[in-house]
């Protein structure tokens, strides 16, 4: 760990130097590139930095009990070293974890689409209600939600939505959101008080930008065509909906929630980048470990991955066998506790990868 640490520190010198060499300030996007990684480099070596003054500190006060006569110096000495033994144990876990590699895809925005599944109507407004979730919790975060495309049922449930959420590390926090999502509970309509389960299933894309998946005109076949809506409130009149079918992938996409062909056609743009760029990550991943889906954030989106049990209040995660029995606050969007005991299962799931090898 010591010599990743000094590797890492060395880096830190060697970036910190070059930003201020007038040819890579004169090269904004290389600047900003090695600022990016600089700055992702900063909380380790700060943190190594702090964890080897505790360790002079330590064998300055081991010396002092070893040669100090005076009894109670001595005692002052001991009293030091019993507080700073587990305060380097407790750092050098703190810096396992930073030495974690970190998902090069986790600062990037995200594109969600939130699908109903089983269930009917009951499953379309469990639909609506994990896309209220989670634009509640984004609010929460300072984050910004832009809708793309929705497909509702007109009675308040929605059969399927596509919206962006950008922020900082968005991806980061949300990526094993990805699954099936089930919920137990009575429908309005039910009158003999039966619990119905239904399901929605959530797929959570990391946006990717032009650089990252490149998209040749030539191999998208574009339909416009006159958008629908339910009691044909709010309906274009106008051949303003756009579907994309990418040829050699045979993905579809659609939008026609905006007036605009062009900003339907823009819009759609975006979420098949993502989708391209989320069935490149996922082939590659595949292919680096064949136990994905024993892991937290494998993203398969079959898998069912939480229940949501209204008559009890309870909320389980079946990856990480959390449960919570506060279900009205987790649907107003304080998803933070569930979110870091994900994200704390994965981090140490890594780090026995890392010490296993």
């Amino acid at each position: 760990m010591l010599e990743k640490l000094e590797s890492v520190k060395e880096n830190f010198k060697e970036l910190t130097d070059k930003l201020t060499n007038p040819e890579v300030i004169a090269n904004q996007a290389e600047f900003q590139r090695l600022a990016k990684k600089r700055s992702e480099m900063e909380s380790i070596v700060n943190a190594y930095d702090e964890y080897t003054s505790m360790l002079k500190k330590l064998k300055d006060a081991e010396s002092m009990v070893e040669i100090e006569t005076d009894p109670e110096l001595k005692e002052l000495a001991e009293l030091e070293v019993s507080e700073l033994k587990p305060q380097i144990e407790k750092m050098e876990g703190q810096l396992k974890l930073l030495l974690i590699p970190k998902d090069e895809d986790d600062q990037k925005n995200t594109i969600f689409e939130i699908r109903a599944g089983t269930g009917g109507e009951e499953a379309a407004l469990f639909a609506a209600d994990l896309y209220r979730m989670y634009t509640r919790y984004a609010e929460k975060q300072g984050w910004k939600c832009e809708l793309m495309s929705m497909n509702d049922t007109g009675l308040g449930g929605i059969k399927e939505v596509v919206f962006s959420i950008q922020g900082n590390g968005v991806f980061g926090k949300l990526k094993f959101e990805s699954g099936v999502h089930r919920v137990q509970r009575v429908p309005e309509t039910e009158a003999g008080g039966r619990i119905h389960t239904s399901a929605a299933t959530v797929a959570v894309l990391p946006e990717a930008e032009e650089v990252d998946v490149q998209i040749d005109e030539n191999d998208l076949r574009v339909d416009v065509f006159r958008a629908s809506g339910p009691g044909g409130q709010c309906v274009n009149r106008t051949d303003s909906a756009v579907r994309i079918t990418h040829l050699p992938t045979g993905l579809v996409v659609s939008c026609q929630d905006e007036k605009s062909q062009h900003k339907n056609k823009a819009k759609a743009i975006r979420i098949l980048r993502a989708r391209l760029f989320d069935k490149v990550k996922e082939e590659k991943d595949s292919a680096r470990a064949e136990n994905r889906r024993n892991q937290v954030g494998s993203g398969d989106r079959s898998e069912r991955i939480r229940t949501y049990n209204f008559p009890q209040q309870r909320l389980t995660d079946h990856r990480i066998n959390l449960t919570l029995y506060k279900l009205d606050e987790v649907m107003e969007g304080n998803l933070d506790e569930i979110i870091d005991a994900l994200i704390e299962a994965d981090n140490l799931r890594k780090l026995a990868d890392e010490e296993n090898n």
